[in-house]
């Protein structure tokens, strides 16, 4: 099980579920819950968040491996890696991340990783259940009727995001963070 100072919580589903279009609702609630939230997403492919004609684009084409854009309020590390090396693990990019100012981080992807997770399912698309392979997935999320989920999960409206944030709260109360308005915060550790 992966170790982090903060909550930890991650969305798990097939391709086409509504992960990220889930988590643009449940952000607005949370974050109006007074949480401070991170988010880490894992991508399946290549993806380009600088642009050309801008200058941090222009520097990393020209070599740099690291670049490194800030402002008094956004700051990105775009970093190139050789495309021959293994992908990244939820625990190396976590290390990313400063702890000190979070109460929450939600993941997006990493589905075969050992940490909680909320498995969302939709039974129109014909998928699986992940929940009976994956043990690290307390509860699950499904927008009709879905039979077979383990007695021991609970089920929520996928549609209701106001009821899955209710869950994080209680997931977050389960295990002894951030079950006040004064989250408690636990010392970073290197994790990879």
């Amino acid at each position: 099980m992966i170790d982090y100072p903060v909550p930890l919580l991650g969305f798990s589903a097939y391709s086409g579920t509504g992960k990220t279009t889930l988590l643009t609702k449940l952000l607005p609630i949370l974050k109006n819950q007074g949480l401070r939230i991170a988010v880490v997403k894992h991508a399946h492919h290549l993806f380009e968040i600088d642009h050309p004609q801008k200058d941090s684009y222009e520097l990393r084409k020209a070599g740099a491996t690291q670049m490194l854009v800030s402002s008094r309020g956004r700051m990105a590390l775009i970093s190139e890696s050789d495309a021959n090396r293994p992908e990244p693990g939820l625990a190396c990019m976590l290390q990313y991340l400063d702890p000190e100012t979070l109460d929450l981080v939600l993941v997006e992807g990493f589905k075969r990783e050992t940490f909680h997770k909320i498995e969302l399912h939709r039974p129109s698309l014909g998928k699986p259940l992940l929940c009976h392979t994956d043990p690290n997935i307390v509860a699950v999320a499904a927008d009709a009727a879905v039979s077979g989920v383990p007695h021991r999960l609970p089920v929520l409206n996928l549609n209701d995001p106001q009821e899955i944030a209710g869950f994080i709260r209680q997931y977050m109360r389960s295990i002894g963070d951030g079950s006040d308005d004064q989250p408690s915060h636990r010392l970073h550790r290197q994790l990879c």
